[in-house]
């Protein structure tokens, strides 16, 4: 049985007191961690949580690398960046980073290669807009979006990937994908993912990124292909990202 992750991306959140304050209180408030949680920060608070995290239950790790080792690139951030501070995971694909920074399926592919070629695990995100769900669209572009990435994966390294459905239109607007219309697009993500590799397609965990909250996250988190959250809004805020931890157990 897939172990579930919850995963909190901060965005362009935070600062060093702050930042203090809200991993203070989530490790105060964390009994036993019967999943695993991550913390996703602004690159320059990395060396905070890494201080702040070391030892505990609490994984840290960056909301987007570049696809380049190194060199010229201004204002990117290089994945042996991500090392310096043991960071275990970044974000690649999204839905902002596609829609804000013009990402391409096949630069977000390259991101994510780049990462598990340095031994850090990629949270590839897909999803897609509510023109793209209202046209019944939505397996056509999750599916493209994915097969991008699969494309340029070995077989043996699916296992080491981590997917996250991120339907763009539930994303801060209030409204949220029911559970069962996501568990559909997870089990089609899943399906793609056994077509690259059967035995591990039932070892990646398929997230939900669609504003998951304490009051949704015991029904979403039920469903059989919804391994954890990718959080953002609530994972600001200590008492709801441990409600969502504690219902995913």
């Amino acid at each position: 049985m897939r172990r579930k992750l919850v995963a909190g991306n901060w965005k362009m959140n935070g600062s060093l007191v702050a930042n203090a304050a809200l991993l203070a209180e989530i490790k105060a408030g964390l009994a036993v961690a019967a999943c695993d949680i991550a913390i996703c920060a602004p690159a320059p608070y990395f060396a905070q949580c890494q201080a702040e995290l070391a030892g505990s239950a609490i994984a840290w790790g960056g909301q987007d690398v570049s696809a380049h080792a190194g060199g010229a690139y201004t204002g990117e951030v290089a994945v042996s960046m991500l090392q310096d501070f043991a960071c275990r995971y970044v974000i690649v694909g999204h839905s902002e980073r596609r829609a804000y920074h013009a990402e391409s399926d096949g630069l977000v592919a390259q991101k994510a290669l780049r990462a598990l070629l340095a031994g850090v695990t990629p949270i590839v995100c897909v999803g897609e807009t509510l023109v793209e769900r209202e046209a019944g669209q939505t397996d056509a572009v999750v599916g493209r979006q994915l097969a991008a990435v699969l494309d340029v994966l070995d077989a043996a390294d699916l296992a080491r990937i981590v997917v996250a459905y991120e339907p763009v239109w539930a994303i801060g607007t209030g409204k949220t994908a029911t559970p069962q219309m996501a568990q559909d697009v997870h089990l089609a993500l899943r399906a793609m993912l056994a077509g690259k590799n059967p035995t591990a397609a039932v070892e990646v965990k398929i997230l939900y990124g669609g504003s998951m909250k304490p009051d949704n996250a015991a029904e979403l988190l039920a469903m059989p292909d919804i391994d954890g959250g990718l959080i953002g809004g609530a994972a600001l805020k200590a008492v709801d990202f441990l409600a969502i931890v504690a219902a995913a157990r």
